[in-house]
């Protein structure tokens, strides 16, 4: 009776094998049925990176999140949106959220951080200083947020004050390097990754990154509105740890490789410029910064910054800020 043993039990395992497959097919629309829908909405630039590897690696569905990535324009757009509930989540300038609360009076609240901006000021080729920039155009996103003050503070701390030099709001980085390929009066901009690199290889030059000049700055960061966040705080908890979980996948460098090809992929960028990219958003003093984490110094920055080119006084962190759910988060990703 022994002879005829492996058979059977080749059979049994046979039909095991059968049973789980039928499972797992059975609970794949099941699990999929059961990820609530988070609507993102972002400017298409490097530091997505972590956004892209998330969905990629099933990291947003391990946290029952079915993520829908929207791109923006520009950052009025993405305001708007956000205050009209187009979207829920947005990954932009923190400066950006704190005109949403100052300006358009929506009560937004920031969750978590992400990078310094990896922001450079760039100029055309036949600008050879700050000084040529006189009587030209400095080309914007929108006049009044984010790296159009960061423009206007670098070029007042290099003796251009408002009204020496015109503005134009064209939009996101892709948007002002075309502004300045464009029409030879659009002279200068602040560029973030990748566009940065395409301004380098059309001869244009950077006068230095934004950091290098201005000192630390939050410059992005994750912001909700508070409704939303009061009314969602579980969903956005997940969120949040999913978010960081993937920041931490890419900046492992055994998973060099896979970013590549992302960034290959979803970013449209060549072999050179994919590696580039790459090592500067791994530059622990330029690119991501690791857990998403908000730089204190670097936001009251954004404040301070906000009073002195818009003018009034720099408010508390605090009308703006609220890290109890990123808490979370880190709680739920290191039990």
């Amino acid at each position: 009776m022994f002879r005829n043993a492996p058979n059977s039990g080749r059979a049994v395992m046979a039909v095991f094998r059968g049973v789980v497959l039928v499972l797992c097919l059975c609970a794949v629309p099941a699990l999929a049925e059961d990820l609530i829908l988070v609507r993102v909405n972002t400017f298409p630039s490097a530091n997505n990176l972590p956004l892209h590897a998330a969905v990629a690696n099933g990291i947003f569905a391990k946290h029952g999140i079915k993520l829908e990535l929207q791109f923006t324009q520009n950052s009025t757009d993405q305001r708007n949106g956000l205050a009209t509930g187009t979207f829920d989540i947005a990954h932009s300038a923190s400066d950006n959220g704190v005109a949403m609360v100052e300006v358009a009076h929506q009560d937004i609240v920031i969750v978590a951080g992400s990078d310094s901006g990896m922001n450079e000021f760039f100029v055309r080729p036949e600008i050879k200083s700050f000084a040529d920039i006189r009587g030209h155009t400095l080309v914007v996103d929108a006049t009044n947020t984010a790296f159009a003050l960061t423009g206007k503070k670098i070029l007042l701390k290099n003796g251009l004050k408002e009204g020496d030099y015109k503005l134009n709001p064209a939009g996101n980085s892709a948007a002002r390097f075309k502004a300045m390929t464009d029409d030879k009066e659009n002279v200068a901009a602040v560029l973030g990754l990748p566009v940065s690199l395409q301004a380098e290889k059309a001869g244009m030059k950077s006068l230095g990154s934004v950091v290098g000049m201005l000192g630390p700055y939050q410059a992005n960061s994750v912001f909700v509105m508070r409704a939303w966040a009061e009314a969602n705080a579980g969903l956005l908890t997940r969120y949040l740890a999913a978010y960081v979980e993937s920041v931490r996948w890419v900046l492992e460098p055994a998973h060099r490789a896979d970013c590549l090809t992302l960034m290959s992929e979803k970013m449209k960028l060549s072999p050179q410029d994919a590696e580039r990219t790459y090592q500067l958003l791994t530059d622990p003093s330029f690119g991501l910064t690791p857990d998403a984490k908000i730089d204190a110094e670097g936001f009251r920055n954004v404040l301070a910054l906000r009073a002195e080119v818009e003018g009034g006084k720099p408010t508390a962190p605090e009308r703006y800020v609220d890290l109890k759910y990123y808490d979370a988060a880190l709680k739920l990703l290191d039990r």
